[in-house]
C-alpha cells in the first residue's frame, strides 16, 4: 500500500486537522527551509497528493509566540505544486520557559547549574563533573576547560561569544564553554523568523532529507538543522544547550537543536506523546517516543493515528537532529 493511501486512510476517522573548526556555524548555514532533493508532482494540489491529516492549525501557537499576525499567500512547493501557504513569523524567544542556564561556573557545580550537551551519541548534563572529564570522554588530553582553581572557562562578553561562534574559532577561546545571552543579540532583542508552511500538507513523491530550518515550535522558536558537533569539538569547545535543547547564536538568536519535552500542548492522545511543533511541510511534530520501535514508524519517524492523523515524532535529543526527514513538499526558500 502506498504512503499516500496510508495517510489518507488513517486520517479519515480523525477530527484533527562542516569540518572546519566552529562553535556553531548556524550563523553561516542556510536558514531557508528546503529539502536535499527535489520531488516531482502535478502543478496543482489534488485529493491524491494532499495529505488528509488536516490543515495547519495556527490557533495552537501559544500566546506571544508569534511576532506578527499570520497571513496567507500563494506559494509553489518543491515538487511544483501551486497551493496556499501560511506566512508565520515566530517571536524567537520561547514563551513557555526561560532560556538557560547553559554552562556551569565551576567543576564542582551540580547539574542544576548548567544545561545539557548532545553529540550524536549521548545526552550529558553540563555539570562540573562533565567539564572535568572531557579529556576522558573524548580521548584527547588537549581538553582542559577550567583553570587551576576549578573555574570553568566560559564566554563572558558579547565579543567573546561572537568570536567563538564563527567558522574559525579564535584560538584564545578554544577550551571554552560557549554560552550566549539574549542581551548580546542585536539591540538586545530576540531574532524573529518568518517561514512559509503549506496550509495543507502536500505529499512529495519520496521522503527527502532535511537541510536548513526544519520547523517552528508552538512557543515561537525555530527548529534548526543539526548542530555542527564535529566542528565544535574540533575547536575544543562545547556549544552548551539549555535543558530544552536550545541555545543562542549571535546572528540567528535562540533556536532548537534537540527535543526534550518542552513547548508541548496540554492535550495528548492515548498512547501518544504531545505535539510541540510544525515541520516545514506542514505536518505536526510530536515529542520523542520512549519506545519508537513499537510504534511502526516510517523512515521519517512518522505514522498515522486515528486521533492525530499523520505526524512526525522527533528523534531523541542525543541524535542532534529533531526531524529525521520530510515526506511532504516544502517551499523552496521558505525561511526568511
Amino acid at each position: 500500500m502506498s504512503l499516500a493511501v496510508l495517510l489518507i486512510a488513517g486520517a479519515c476517522g480523525s477530527d484533527d486537522s562542516g569540518d572546519s573548526a566552529a562553535t556553531d556555524t548556524d550563523a553561516t548555514s542556510e536558514t531557508d527551509a528546503t529539502t536535499s532533493n527535489d520531488v516531482s508532482s502535478d502543478d496543482t494540489s489534488s485529493d491524491s497528493d494532499t495529505a488528509a491529516a488536516g490543515a495547519v492549525d495556527v490557533g495552537l501557537f501559544f500566546d506571544g509566540a508569534l511576532a506578527q499576525e499570520v497571513t496567507t499567500e500563494d506559494c509553489t512547493l518543491s515538487g511544483g505544486t501551486e497551493t496556499t501557504c501560511y506566512s508565520i513569523t515566530v517571536a524567537g524567544d520561547p514563551v513557555s520557559y526561560d532560556t538557560g542556564p547553559f554552562c556551569p561556573a565551576t567543576i564542582t557545580d551540580s547539574a542544576e547549574a548548567g544545561g545539557i550537551w548532545f553529540d550524536g551519541t549521548g545526552v550529558y548534563d553540563l555539570d562540573g563533573e562533565f567539564i572535568a572529564n572531557l579529556a576522558e570522554l573524548y580521548g584527547d588530553d588537549n581538553w582542559m576547560m577550567y583553570d587551576e582553581d576549578g573555574n570553568v572557562l566560559v564566554t563572558e562578553t558579547a565579543e567573546e561569544f561572537e568570536a567563538a561562534a564563527r567558522p574559525d574559532v579564535d584560538p584564545s577561546l578554544q577550551n571554552h564553554c560557549v554560552e550566549g545571552r539574549a542581551e548580546w543579540l542585536e539591540n538586545g532583542e530576540p531574532v524573529t523568523s518568518t517561514v512559509l508552511i503549506p496550509v495543507e500538507p502536500v505529499l512529495a513523491d519520496a521522503a527527502a532529507a532535511t537541510r536548513g530550518n526544519l520547523g517552528v515550535t508552538l512557543d515561537g522558536v525555530v527548529i534548526a538543522e543539526s548542530a555542527p558537533v564535529d566542528a565544535i569539538l574540533g575547536a575544543y569547545t562545547i556549544a552548551a544547550f539549555d535543558d530544552c535543547g536550545g541555545h543562542y547564536n549571535p546572528f540567528d538568536g535562540y533556536h532548537l537543536h534537540g527535543a526534550v519535552g518542552c513547548s508541548e500542548v496540554d492535550e495528548v492522545s492515548d498512547g501518544e506523546t504531545a505535539m510541540f511543533a510544525y515541520a516545514m511541510d506542514g505536518f505536526a511534530v510530536h515529542s520523542p517516543l520512549d519506545d519508537p520501535d513499537s510504534a511502526d514508524l516510517d523512515e521519517c519517524n512518522g505514522h498515522t493515528t486515528e486521533a492525530d492523523g499523520y505526524h512526525y515524532h522527533a528523534n531523541s535529543a542525543e541524535q542532534n537532529l529533531v526531524i529525521e526527514c520530510l515526506i511532504g513538499q516544502t517551499v523552496d526558500g521558505g525561511g526568511r
